[in-house]
């Protein structure tokens, strides 16, 4: 065995020190291609993991580069879980550990994130739990393609609407560019940062005009800005600019995830609420939890009689 191969083998797998690779996964993640009968362009997984996966390698020094604990394999050999640096390897090039838009400092430490709008994005149930929080770059890509991922699996979201990916709104910039000034999500950032977050979206910055907004954002000199009420004054009556309703496709490769055991596309009809109703709410699955944190108020209307699995 060639040295570069033996590095490749631990990238993936770990080291020998960790536990052996069993069989069972190691043919898990090295399934051949199948189409299924049911759907001529839909790939047919008989157990958990990829089909054959193959990822724009970028050299292996780079990869060791990004992935926050270089000693953990991109594949768990006990469990068969492919990491976050796995699938961010997939969809971005970079094999970052982190979902979040840019980099961010915690302790000294410099922990990478996502850097530039992704062609396929990407949604996760792990957020609906408050485990993480995807950014934009991920949550936004070019194409309206998302990968989604459960606790235990990865399926894909997916629409015809290119609508679905115009580009950000002024106030969808201005909230992102807030949130990198908010690494902690708390919804406010210290005033002393209010000059900064204005100068990155190219607002009037002199010191006499922050000084006039920050009593304005913070009439009780608690010495934060919230992120509401910046919004409103910068950017009021702004939203999104996608569309209200458009139909959705939902594919899962496992077969006994699928109605009737065929795997098939799910077609589906979204439609995005300006706010909350519980009258109209059609359900509370994995699902439209996972993609409510793109699209907070989504409601979902699905052609089978049940709704897909993430699973």
């Amino acid at each position: 065995m060639s040295e570069l191969t033996k590095e490749l083998m631990e990238l993936v797998w770990g080291t020998k020190s960790s536990p052996g690779l069993s069989d069972t996964i190691f043919c898990r993640w090295t399934q051949g291609f199948v189409f299924s009968e049911s759907e001529g362009s839909a790939l047919e997984q008989f157990e958990g993991g990829p089909c054959a996966v193959i990822a724009p390698v970028q050299g292996i020094e780079n990869i060791k580069n990004e992935i926050e604990d270089a000693s953990e394999p991109l594949i768990d050999p006990v469990y068969g879980h492919g990491s976050q640096s796995l699938i961010n390897l997939l969809l971005t090039g970079h094999a970052v550990s982190n979902v979040w838009d840019g980099d961010r400092e915690c302790s000294g430490m410099q922990l990478l994130g996502i850097h530039e709008q992704a062609a396929v994005g990407f949604l996760t149930l792990m957020e609906a739990l408050r485990y993480c929080k995807v950014g934009s770059y991920l949550k936004s890509p070019k194409f309206p393609i998302w990968i989604v991922g459960s606790e235990t699996h990865l399926t894909v979201f997916f629409a015809k609407d290119m609508a679905l990916v115009a580009p950000e709104a002024p106030s969808e910039q201005a909230r992102r560019v807030f949130q990198t000034y908010d690494p902690e999500d708390n919804g406010f950032i210290a005033d002393s940062l209010l000059e900064d977050v204005m100068k990155a979206l190219d607002l009037v910055s002199d010191p006499e005009y922050i000084n006039l907004m920050k009593n304005k954002l913070d009439p009780e000199g608690l010495g934060i800005i919230l992120l509401g009420p910046f919004l409103q004054e910068f950017f009021p009556d702004q939203g999104s600019n996608g569309p209200e309703s458009f139909t959705v496709y939902h594919y899962n490769g496992l077969k006994q995830s699928n109605y009737n055991e065929k795997v098939m596309y799910v077609e589906g009809t979204a439609v995005i609420m300006g706010f909350e109703d519980p009258m109209l709410q059609t359900d509370d699955t994995p699902i439209k939890r996972c993609l409510q944190t793109k699209w907070p108020y989504i409601e979902l209307l699905w052609t089978t009689d049940r709704s897909p699995s993430l699973n």
